[in-house]
């Protein structure tokens, strides 16, 4: 790779970045360039294990001959070895899963009807982290083996495929269970239908042979701890019905992707092959990094739309300027990326543009549609392009029907769409090729994620140009001033505990209700000895027997139901509007409060609503032509339960233990953009939630520390608040986390340490293990966030440095400066 400024015009690459330069008029926003340069593929030759037909079939579609790690994988799964492939984005790993997998299937005997001959029948299962890829592997798959059509042999009637998962009608799952050779699905229905009725799937988990894993890297923190106990119980099961299936994983390129699988899935590391050399060809790729413009006197607020929290996204304003103006304040990144979103629009490039929150990315396609001229009274984009006609620009998120997300998916990959503002929803493998260029609004939260969505553009080969767009919080302003901490730094290894006993415990009630424990399952769980299962049993969840451990019948709750695997440990609230009765979308139970509480606005494609109700699960919503946003506000108190572990930098203390964030949303703002000005609070009388989880924290006498770094008393608590800010904002950079998965609290004298306390906690019951990441990093971690505070070049703080975009308190009080003369205390003290 080359650091070098950008070159002319020349080529696709270059000319996208013309576009976005706007002939030099953008060039101060231009802060680094690093091309990646092109490289020719390596062929190997198709496999003499593998079926002719099927072989035929690839050459038919046009894959004339495997690239050769494909080759490399593909004979480690026909070998009988479970296998994970890591290469990148675009590299055709699709093809080294299917190749071994399909061939298997198509070695068996022909289905005759006969039941004995289904019993014997080999079966495969695929797993996606999102139903959009999973779709988008069936219609693949679908086109491979109907190949008859490109003039190959159909295949379809001897390896029946079939998607499956919560969408899926009654009558459809009965055709999967008695007749598809391969299911496709994701770990959620596998949790809350497949296992708990899993007499009924008999005959596919009898025959499984295979189980793809695919994005594995997507399974981190407490998600991928639950993924992996789903996992541990699918093989568990199958084994009970006596198949022993190989598992095979495809994985972004990772650290250590070997161990990653052997986590996931708790199989022997002695049986794991890891395929991480990419021999596919890659075209020209210009990695950008980009700071927002800056705003004259007369440039409108500098936090018009500033990238921060509430209803209005995680990447929506605060609001307004507390205080202390930046010395060069900048517009947010939202509106940038709209802006070159629009450009790019105008100049038929098509593009994805990455945006952290799902209300962030109606924002950046309702304002790039505008400016291009696409009018939202001509109709819902999902509804016209049904209807066959062209859209330039539409959202995509989470939380939208999955017939609107597959309209826009296939309006993308047919060119009826230009371009799509999405959530990280399409970072993953949807095959959407030939894509130009890639925004990303804000750090995308690590490194693989961030060379994950990168390369999305110019796939299958050709040239394009990603561009990191920096958003309002320190962790950004380190990055696009140091760019080497990303391009130059190892990709993370994905970090997850299935041993956390908040995850454990729920797993292992369905478990027993699934097949009843016995000691020779806990080595699959991760446990040494009974004491989790003696506690359930206590706690009336279990009952012991001569014979292992039983779900306790008498209970009235169903044991796959006393978790959900994304981590917000509640249900999805329905988003209904009142008037027509028609479901727009859902929204997670763990942000409802905070999202659709009573008077909150609620965007989708462009159009406003605002929540009338919020109870049962449903929030009731009517059409609103509003010019406000809202925001929630809440209060959050801290209380240490255990310390388990412990250091000393001099008289300063560091902690790490379990501790209980106790958290209320009290009301919320109304705000006008684009200044996002608060014109009225409303107060709300909402629930208390309680967090139990992991956090690290430090202390230090008052005295020392005022005397230490010279503040006054008065400014302790901005001092410390900016400080906490800030270090939420860095961590990501140590630990496989983004802020969202993070939170703070911070005080001039807690009442249990008697003393100023920071505390930096993860935000998923039981803990992910960020903060003891943060722990056990600590004098990186505090230099990092010294530096990132001290690079700005904002007089007494803002967004970019010591401003937190979730904030409860309104960012309010925060001294820069106090922060700044706290860090450097804290670094000088690090061993």
């Amino acid at each position: 790779m080359s650091d070098r400024p950008p070159s002319p015009p020349l080529d696709g690459g270059a000319d996208v970045l013309d576009v976005l330069l706007a002939g030099g008029e953008r060039a101060e926003q231009l802060r680094h360039v690093r091309t990646v340069p092109a490289r020719p593929g390596v062929r190997g030759e198709w496999p003499t294990w593998a079926d002719p037909r099927l072989v035929a079939n690839y050459r038919a579609s046009g894959v004339e001959a495997p690239w050769r790690h494909q080759v490399e994988t593909a004979d480690a799964v026909h070998a009988g070895r479970h296998t994970v492939i890591a290469t990148s984005t675009g590299s055709g790993k699709s093809l080294a899963l299917w190749l071994p997998t399909i061939s298997a299937i198509l070695s068996a005997p022909a289905p005759t009807g006969s039941v004995a001959a289904m019993r014997r029948r080999p079966s495969a299962l695929y797993l996606s982290p999102t139903k959009a890829l999973a779709a988008d592997q069936l219609a693949s798959l679908e086109r491979l083996l109907r190949g008859a059509s490109a003039g190959g042999t159909d295949l379809g009637g001897q390896a029946r495929v079939a998607s499956c998962d919560g969408d899926t009608s009654f009558d459809e799952r009965d055709w999967v269970r008695a007749h598809a050779d391969v299911v496709l699905t994701n770990p959620d229905f596998l949790h809350f239908s497949l296992l708990p009725g899993h007499e009924r799937w008999a005959r596919l988990l009898r025959g499984l042979t295979h189980v793809i894993v695919d994005e594995c890297h997507a399974y981190r923190g407490v998600f991928g701890a639950h993924v992996s106990l789903v996992l541990r119980r699918l093989l568990r099961l199958a084994r009970f019905y006596g198949a022993d299936p190989i598992v095979v994983a495809a994985s972004a390129t990772t650290g250590d992707p070997a161990d990653t699988l052997v986590r996931l899935t708790g199989v022997d590391p002695g049986s794991v092959h890891a395929t991480t050399r990419d021999t596919a060809p890659q075209g020209q790729r210009r990695i950008v990094f980009w700071e927002p413009a800056a705003l004259d006197s007369h440039g409108g607020n500098p936090w018009d739309t500033a990238d921060q929290g509430g209803e209005w996204g995680e990447d929506w304003g605060e609001g307004g300027v507390i205080s202390g103006t930046p010395d060069v304040p900048r517009r947010s990144a939202l509106t940038e990326s709209a802006e070159l979103l629009r450009d790019l629009v105008r100049a038929r490039r098509r593009t994805l543009a990455f945006v952290r929150s799902r209300a962030g990315s109606e924002v950046v396609a309702a304002t790039a549609a505008q400016a291009v001229g696409q009018d939202a009274l001509e109709g819902d984009p999902v509804d016209v392009l049904r209807e066959g006609g062209e859209v330039a620009v539409a959202a995509y998120r989470g939380g939208y029907l999955p017939e609107e997300r597959r309209t826009l998916e296939q309006a993308l990959r047919t060119g009826r769409l230009t371009a799509l503002a999405t959530t990280n929803a399409l970072e993953l493998g949807v095959d959407i090729s030939g894509l130009d260029a890639v925004l990303m609004t804000g750090w995308p939260g690590t490194r693989v994620s961030f060379w994950q969505q990168a390369g999305r553009a110019g796939r299958a080969g050709a040239d394009g140009v990603a561009v990191l767009v920096a958003s309002a919080n320190p962790l950004d302003t380190y990055l696009v001033h140091h760019p080497s901490a990303v391009l130059d730094e190892a990709i993370e290894v994905t970090t997850f505990d299935p041993t956390n006993p908040y995850v454990l415990a729920p797993h292992l009630c369905a478990a027993a209700a699934e097949v009843p424990l016995t000691e020779s399952d806990l080595p699959s769980f991760g446990l040494t000895d009974t004491t989790l299962l003696d506690e359930l049993v206590r706690r009336g969840l279990l009952r012991r027997r001569p014979t292992g451990w039983y779900w306790n019948q008498a209970r009235r709750e169903v044991p796959s139901q006393l978790t959900d695997l994304r981590g917000s440990g509640t249900a999805g609230v329905a988003v209904v509007d009142a008037v027509t009765g028609a479901m727009l979308g859902t929204v997670d139970g763990g942000r409802a409060d905070s999202t659709v509480h009573p008077g909150a606005v609620y965007v989708h494609q462009g159009r406003s609503f605002v929540v009338e109700t919020l109870e049962d699960d449903v929030a009731l919503v009517v059409p609103g032509d509003v010019a406000h946003r809202t925001m929630a506000t809440a209060a959050h108190h801290a209380t240490f339960v255990d310390v388990l572990e412990e250091m000393s930098w001099g008289p300063v203390t560091w902690r790490y233990g379990h501790v209980e964030v106790t958290s209320q949303v009290q009301g919320y703002d109304v705000r006008v953009p684009p200044s996002m000005e608060v014109v009225a609070r409303h107060e709300l009388d909402m629930p208390v939630h309680v967090l139990p989880t992991t956090g690290v924290w430090w202390t230090v006498g008052s005295d020392t520390l005022l005397a230490e770094t010279g503040i006054a008393p008065g400014d302790v608590p901005g001092a410390l608040h900016a400080a906490e800010h800030a270090a939420i904002g860095v961590l990501p950079l140590l630990a496989t986390c983004d802020r969202w998965d993070i939170g703070g609290l911070s005080t001039a004298l807690h009442p249990e340490t008697g003393a100023p306390t920071v505390l930096v906690h993860d935000g998923h019951p039981g803990g992910a293990g960020f903060a003891q990441r943060g722990f056990r990093a600590a004098a990186r971690w505090i230099e990092a966030t010294y530096q990132a505070v001290a690079s700005c070049g904002c007089r007494h703080g803002c967004p970019r440095c010591v401003y937190s975009p979730k904030c409860g308190n309104g960012n309010s009080p925060l001294n820069k400066a106090g922060a700044l003369a706290v860090l450097d205390y804290l670094r000088s003290l690090a061993p």
